[in-house]
């Protein structure tokens, strides 16, 4: 959902140093989060409850609230780097075969803990920036490669599970993120055809995996984001339930906008708390991230703020951690992520 975070109203500088606040950033398993994104069908069966295995490491991000520091005129960052070696990492997790797993959901009860960097080196990368997303642990496991394609009239990211090849007709493309002529509105598709080359029976068609809206505020450039991001449902079985719309009219924000909801999910940016002491807005991220930026969020489900389904933010200039949670996969995470990153967002 939205990304909002860390950020400071006080200053128009966007990369200012701040902490996270005070909150625990786990429910207590007071309810089970599957259910709030089961849109059809039974309850979540039996048999899936062997997964929720604790996320290991998940105690060591209790770690006591840092005093929030701000101030809009120094980076503080040297006093931070301590930070990097603190960052819980992922639990252990297999990634036998890379572009299954990128498209399935994460394990319930399992944060998966990634890494995101950009690499603004070479030529054109300056404006056309490759991000790379790995696992945040000691193997550090490549997942997926995005980039902005060149010659698009809006901002269409290519996602690849190949770190070298980031072209549309290779056999490694696993989804596109496209965003709106305003860019404040994105759809996150993955690798099937387009529905003019729709085969009879429609299975080989694109699937619509997630969507990004993003709202200007009425603070300009010095308040907080708001974003809402739409996802399809899961169905008995913890399964995405397959949306495949068969025109622009069909898809998940024209569903959203027309309050169609059916095998539909709403999740929205966790609203940052104002804090007087630092002069900024504050989440508390439990040490995964260091840096302030507006593009800092945590994304929930109304139901239930304290469940992080994802959330992202800044350790370093071009470094980004993203942690997900059940339903999303890496690749929905992924693009809301890069969505973060267009430069085209009213909202920055």
């Amino acid at each position: 959902c939205p990304p909002m975070s860390l950020t400071a109203t006080t200053s128009s500088d966007e990369e200012d140093d701040s902490d996270s606040s005070t909150k625990p950033i786990r429910s207590e398993k007071k309810k089970n989060p599957a259910s709030l994104f089961q849109t059809g069908g039974d309850p979540p069966k039996e048999k899936k409850s062997k997964k929720k295995v604790p996320p290991k490491g998940a105690e060591s991000e209790e770690e006591t609230p840092e005093t929030l520091q701000k101030n809009s005129n120094k980076k503080g960052k040297a006093k931070k780097s301590k930070k990097k070696e603190e960052r819980p990492p992922s639990p252990v997790i297999e990634v036998d075969n890379l572009e299954e797993f990128v498209l399935r959901p994460a394990p319930q009860g399992v944060t998966v803990k990634c890494r995101v960097t950009r690499d603004k080196k070479g030529m054109d990368r300056g404006l056309y920036p490759t991000y790379y997303l790995h696992l945040d642990n000691d193997k550090k496991v490549f997942l997926l490669a995005g980039r902005k394609r060149k010659k698009s009239k809006t901002s269409n990211y290519l996602i690849s599970i190949d770190p070298t090849d980031l072209s549309r007709g290779g056999e490694n493309f696993i989804g596109k993120l496209r965003s709106n002529l305003m860019g404040t509105r994105f759809t996150v598709f993955d690798n099937g055809a387009n529905p003019d080359r729709a085969n009879a029976d429609w299975s080989n068609v694109r699937q619509e995996l997630s969507a990004v809206v993003y709202e200007t505020n009425v603070l300009g450039f010095k308040g907080p984001r708001k974003m809402t991001v739409i996802i399809p449902g899961m169905n008995a079985d913890c399964e995405r339930v397959p949306i495949r719309p068969r025109n622009d009219n069909d898809g998940l924000l024209m569903r959203w906008q027309n309050r169609n909801m059916d095998n539909v999910i709403e999740l929205h940016n966790k609203a940052p708390v104002w804090n007087d002491e630092t002069q900024s807005y504050v989440l508390n991220f439990h040490g995964r991230v260091t840096h302030a930026s507006v593009k800092n969020f945590q994304i929930v489900h109304s139901s239930d703020p304290d469940y992080i389904v994802m959330q992202f933010g800044r350790v370093a200039d071009d470094a980004f951690t993203m942690d997900y949670n059940y339903p999303l996969c890496a690749v929905q995470a992924f693009a809301i992520a890069l969505s973060s990153f267009d430069g085209k967002l009213a909202c920055e």
